[in-house]
């Protein structure tokens, strides 16, 4: 089945995004294994400076961004013939506007939640660099996908067994 699911979404890719700790690698790396396709880890793309810089609680700016959302974009790019799933938090449109830019056929996974159990989770998630004091900042920067973007929004309290079927419902749709 997994072959079939890989031919029919050949070409697609899908961005997993959301705000830190809402489950973009789980999801992603699930969903890229369903569809057969690479799995790629936006934040292995930051700086060092960006990484240190979250780590100090200081909510990245548009400039900080821009060098790492090119470098995604670029990846998008190089797998646009065979398809990719992508973890990256594309929390502005404008940045969805980059992304989408690196190929035909760039659909949006929004794994959305409400704050107390972003909060729940990212407290409770050992050895990340991004601290808890950031997501306030995130959710404040957050523009939800808009009518005219390809993409599903999901709810994070389903199961991630649930997120990817429903990722792949909406690609077939």
């Amino acid at each position: 089945m997994a072959t079939d699911q890989h031919d029919s979404h050949a070409a697609v890719t899908w961005v997993v995004m959301g705000v830190s700790g809402c489950g973009k690698s789980q999801i992603g790396a699930r969903l890229a294994a369903r569809l057969g396709v690479p799995f790629i880890e936006g934040d292995a793309f930051h700086s060092a400076a960006n990484v240190d810089k979250m780590a100090a609680g200081t909510p990245l700016t548009d400039d900080d961004r821009r060098d790492w959302l090119l470098a995604l974009r670029d990846q998008i790019a190089a797998h646009a013939a065979s398809g990719v799933v992508l973890g990256c938090s594309s929390l502005k449109r404008a940045y969805r506007d980059v992304l989408r830019s690196g190929g035909d056929d760039v659909r949006f996974a929004h794994l959305a939640g409400s704050r107390e159990l972003l909060y729940e989770r990212m407290h409770n998630r050992p050895g990340h660099y991004m601290p808890v004091s950031l997501l306030d900042s995130q959710l404040a920067t957050l523009e939800p996908l808009q009518a005219d973007e390809a993409g599903v929004t999901l709810d994070i309290r389903d199961t991630p067994e649930q997120l990817v079927e429903q990722v792949l419902a909406a690609g077939a749709a």
